[in-house]
């Protein structure tokens, strides 16, 4: 950026926005910055009282905002994500279906390292909405040398968004007062809605006494049945009497956790039978319409294997805030 005579700055591009001021008529940008200054604005700017102006030296590889911020934003948009460039340089990014966002923290760490690129994302791991916005970018300076762009794209895909997959899902509830009809179950009505919600279909619920082999010949009796993810109710507390935890390890489930760093959600359990997830969901997942289900479920349709290290991590963010207007079923908790 340099100083120039108004009069000698013919074809070059203003560093930063003009102002114009006509008392009890206007006030309000007259130039914009990255203007090229032509020979009919000199008397306009000279009535505006601009006898010097800040214009920026351009050298032969610099790359105005606009397509700077488009090629940075193509370059880090992954798998379903779609662009929009809102002008200024700034360019959004969109969910171009209903998916769990990815986000690639380290890359995009290792993109605004540059002081130059500005680069922003909603928390990843979380359901987003076709159409939702998820990221936006652009860079800071009016025009950026060639070299910075070419660094930014090298820096690869940072944002993508996973699928839901439709799933076939089969439940066991347990529990000695419902299986001998003391009470009636409750969770079964719950679970088809939240499941119908992302895609799913509920192929079949089984009920299942507080005994360990009952609920593992539920479990393979869903599984025999083509079940792709395995959703085990009531019995997840510590009583004596909840059997459902050993029964899903009698099953032969690998156990990733028993428990989770979530409110609500903490007897929460995830287990696989070769490839097909097992959930031991707690009574918190009935009576609150956002809990670990909603942090969980989602990405193993999305095709995760969560691993204990993911079920740890949702410690930051895995408090209900308990909002007046919750989202659900795509709240987050504290990610949104």
């Amino acid at each position: 950026m340099k100083t120039v005579r108004t009069q000698d700055a013919i074809g070059m591009p203003l560093a930063h926005d003009l102002t114009q001021i006509i008392p009890g008529q206007y006030k309000g940008p007259r130039f914009r910055k990255g203007h090229i200054v032509a020979a009919e604005d000199v008397p306009v700017l000279l009535s505006m009282g601009k006898e010097h102006l800040y214009v920026l030296e351009l050298g032969a590889n610099d790359v105005h905002e606009d397509e700077a911020g488009q090629r940075i934003a193509q370059a880090a948009a992954g798998a379903h994500i779609r662009l929009l460039a809102k002008g200024e340089g700034k360019v959004e990014l969109y969910a171009d279906c209903r998916g769990v966002l990815r986000v690639d923290a380290e890359r995009l760490t290792e993109l605004i390292d540059d002081d130059a690129v500005m680069f922003a994302t909603i928390h990843g791991n979380q359901l987003v909405e076709q159409g939702q916005l998820v990221a936006g970018t652009r860079v800071i300076p009016l025009y950026v040398p060639e070299q910075t762009v070419q660094r930014a794209q090298a820096v690869g895909t940072i944002v993508r968004i996973d699928p839901l997959r439709p799933a076939r899902v089969g439940i066991v509830t347990t529990g000695s007062e419902i299986y001998h009809g003391r009470i009636e179950d409750k969770f079964g009505a719950v679970l088809r809605q939240k499941f119908g919600a992302l895609g799913c279909t509920v192929i079949e619920q089984l009920f299942a006494d507080d005994d360990d082999q009952m609920i593992a010949d539920c479990i393979h009796q869903l599984l025999d049945r083509g079940a792709d993810l395995i959703a085990v109710t009531g019995g997840m507390s510590v009583d004596p009497d909840d059997r459902t935890p050993a029964g899903i390890r009698r099953a032969g489930t690998e156990i990733v956790t028993y428990g989770a760093p979530v409110l609500p959600g903490a007897m929460f359990l995830l287990g696989y039978l070769g490839q097909v997830p097992v959930v031991g969901l707690p009574g918190c997942v009935m009576y609150h319409g956002a809990s670990v289900f909603e942090l969980v479920v989602p990405r193993l349709l999305a095709g995760e294997r969560m691993e204990r290290a993911a079920i740890k991590r949702l410690a930051q963010g895995g408090l209900c805030r308990g909002c007046a207007q919750c989202t659900y079923p795509n709240c987050a908790f504290g990610k949104a």
